[in-house]
């Protein structure tokens, strides 16, 4: 199979080009970064059986937030990507929403709301996390118009994912990094107790391509459905690093939204996760 991947050299892109070459695949891929994948859009003629678009502008909560018309760009570049794939005549394609897409009133302090694929109305959506959810919904509702125009898109809601050599511009490196140098305290940005949903980027890879081998429609939340706080995070990672620190809120610190949790039960149909957030620990301070 021939497959075009964009943002090969990111964390989610570089894990799939080795586990698509190591299927046999021949895999072209191109930049993580916009303007690369932007130029590409506009000028490629290619052929390809598949085309899988990993490439964001992202950088954590905090680049969310404190640049979000940066983060932005990704609307342009996704526009440019269905365009690409209907132009091409592109047979198949995956395109990687996200949990950010999910309206941020669903997402608040109270009882948790596991969030399942039907809580996003395309035509009415609701508002999603900051300009990189934003995007993600739009980049939902072009999928619908290429999906029309005879490509067949895979689309997946990745929740928080995760693994060992992931940029510590995110959560789940930074706490690592923080209990590898057994710093005391323990820095929590916020009040440590909103949660996440962690996945395993090697479920997200599996996920991914077990969804292309079975033709899942989309879109699919790709998570464990298991709520996992900042405080009871920091807890497993200290632990699992022999050592039991002052734990020190950072409440000024970018957050996010307070719960984020997903319904896995359309994933479960067709893949299992396997690594656990134990496992994935362990493997992360092994690393």
């Amino acid at each position: 199979m021939d497959v075009l991947l964009t943002g090969n050299k990111g964390f989610v892109g570089r894990h799939l080009q080795v586990a698509m070459e190591a299927r046999g695949w021949d895999v072209t891929g191109i930049d993580a970064f916009p303007n690369d994948a932007l130029d590409f859009f506009r000028v490629d003629n290619g052929v390809y059986d598949l085309a899988v678009h990993c490439a964001a502008n992202v950088g954590g909560r905090a680049s969310i937030d404190g640049s979000p018309l940066a983060v932005a760009t990704n609307l342009a570049l996704d526009a440019w990507y269905f365009q690409w794939l209907v132009r091409t005549g592109t047979p198949r394609a995956v395109f990687f929403s996200s949990s950010a897409a999910y309206p941020v009133e669903l997402q608040q302090p109270g009882d948790i709301h596991r969030l399942t694929e039907d809580d996003i109305d395309l035509h009415n959506p609701g508002l999603p996390d900051a300009s990189y959810g934003l995007a993600k919904v739009t980049g939902e509702r072009l999928a619908q118009f290429a999906e029309a125009e005879g490509c067949r898109v895979h689309v997946l809601r990745p929740f928080s994912g995760y693994g060992e050599d992931q940029a510590d511009c995110y959560p789940f490196p930074a706490f690592i990094g923080r209990a590898k140098r057994r710093e005391d305290p323990f820095e929590v940005w916020g009040d440590g107790s909103s949660t996440r949903d962690w996945i395993h980027v090697d479920d997200v890879v599996g996920a991914t391509l077990a969804a292309i081998d079975q033709d899942v429609t989309g879109p699919v939340n790709l998570g464990w459905g298991r709520a996992t706080s900042f405080d009871q995070l920091a807890g497993y990672v200290t632990q699992a690093a022999g050592y039991t620190p002052r734990i020190k809120h950072l409440p000024a610190a970018p957050q996010g939204v307070h719960h984020r949790v997903c319904d896995p039960t359309r994933m479960l149909s067709f893949y299992q996760p396997t690594v656990t957030l134990e496992e994935g620990i362990r493997r992360a301070l092994d690393s």
